[in-house]
């Protein structure tokens, strides 16, 4: 073989050479690649919600410390939970939605990094969002707090996000405050119907219904609230529909009200017994009756068929303790002055301002009562009840009191 030939062997070698490196590196990148993708330096072990329609927890347990970064988004409102270099490795029937949470999602979003997303009923506000250590396990854990709020809350809590980073971290110990409400807000008033769809309520001893009685005192209450001042007023429930108290709650603080007033129709054993009654929350009862008045009206969610389970009733617990001295003590202002007006149009029972743990009146930031119109078990009570005029002396007195209130929780700066 001359020479020529020999450098064109040599050249061909090489050739062949060159390729099955490139082969080799090839196969080893590939071979490589599902390990890298699927190698995470912490994995989320455990996901838990616990809660209601007003508020919810979440809670991740992971084998390392992760380093989440969140963010909100609306159109629905939601929770974005990014966590990079984290597995997550969590279990189907723990991600069904449940209270103020619509649904849960979760995936990778890029190489490393999974997204977790809460869907909520409404907007919310992110009370805080902790990574903490295990006490006596070895791990992390991460606890989130959403809470019920208002749209004009969440867009606050937007635009604070805009102006930032656009999502932010969630050290150790990271609270997150809740935005100063707006300038010029209308003073808001909801009126919540009691009971609804499969609850009727009471019955009267002539056949009336109370939850047909409190839709159509709430809608003539409403309409004389708006023509009478500058109100936006809501409805908790606008037709026949069941409402989880919790639920009532919510809408409530989604409208960012001012004024939570919560109308009803009793009864009791004793049918001579008649006249209206002005309620706010307390943990301790004012007395018997207006124990079992709590009772009967906090049974709502199981004559419907709903178990109210022990982890639900924990947050319920948590909700009385928050209940701030300043809302507390502006629902008895109201109440006061309620029963002031309520007292020179219709009949009242004996000590018309009584106190009980009525579930619906325990939003920590809504001045909040529940009014028994009268008894239905009284003949007179449910004639009056369904009597146009006296309705209308009522609410008359209804609006004066909440004006009175209005007047002066807007001069105190709300």
């Amino acid at each position: 073989m001359n020479g020529h030939g020999r450098n064109d062997g040599f050249r061909a070698f090489c050739r062949l050479l060159r390729a099955f490196s490139l082969v080799l590196a090839l196969a080893a990148l590939f071979a490589a690649a599902p390990a890298e993708a699927g190698a995470h330096a912490v994995t989320a072990e455990s996901f838990k919600l616990a809660g209601d329609a007003t508020r919810m927890r979440l809670v991740l347990q992971f084998d390392a410390e992760p380093n989440p970064r969140w963010f909100l988004l609306r159109g629905p409102h939601r929770l974005v939970i990014d966590l990079p270099d984290t597995a997550l490795s969590l279990d189907a029937k723990d991600l069904q939605p449940r209270g103020l949470i619509s649904g849960v999602r979760y995936g990778n979003i890029e190489a490393g990094v999974s997204r977790l997303i809460l869907t909520a009923k409404g907007p919310f506000a992110l009370e805080r969002v902790d990574v903490i250590a295990n006490e006596t396990s070895p791990g992390y854990r991460m606890v989130a707090d959403v809470v019920a709020s208002s749209e004009a809350a969440f867009d606050a809590a937007l635009a604070i996000q805009a102006e930032t980073t656009g999502s932010t971290t969630a050290p150790k110990g990271d609270r997150v405050g809740k935005p100063a409400p707006r300038e010029g807000k209308r003073f808001t008033v909801v009126l919540d119907p009691g009971h609804g769809g499969i609850d009727g309520g009471a019955e009267g001893v002539n056949g009336s219904v109370e939850k047909a009685i409190t839709l159509s005192f709430a809608r003539e209450l409403r309409s004389a609230l708006q023509a009478s001042g500058p109100y936006d007023v809501y409805l908790t429930r606008e037709t026949d529909v069941f409402l989880r108290l919790d639920e009532r709650v919510r809408i409530a603080r989604s409208h960012d009200a001012d004024l939570l007033i919560s109308i009803h129709a009793d009864t009791i054993r004793l049918k001579n017994i008649r006249g209206a009654t002005v309620y706010t929350v307390s943990d301790k009862a004012s007395d018997a009756e207006a124990a079992a008045t709590a009772d009967r009206e906090n049974l709502s969610d199981q004559l419907a068929g709903i178990e109210i389970v022990e982890e639900n009733q924990q947050v319920a617990d948590i909700l009385v303790d928050l209940i701030r001295r300043e809302t507390h003590s502006f629902s008895i202002r109201f109440a006061r002055s309620l029963v002031g007006a309520l007292s020179g149009s219709i009949e009242l029972i004996n000590n018309p301002h009584r106190s009980a743990g009525f579930r619906v009146l325990k939003a920590p930031d809504v001045p909040s009562v529940l009014v028994e119109l009268g008894y239905l078990s009284n003949p007179k009570d449910e004639e009056q009840l369904l009597d146009g005029e006296w309705r209308r002396k009522a609410i008359g007195s209804i609006v004066a009191a909440v004006a009175q209130f209005a007047e002066a929780k807007l001069g105190t700066g709300g």
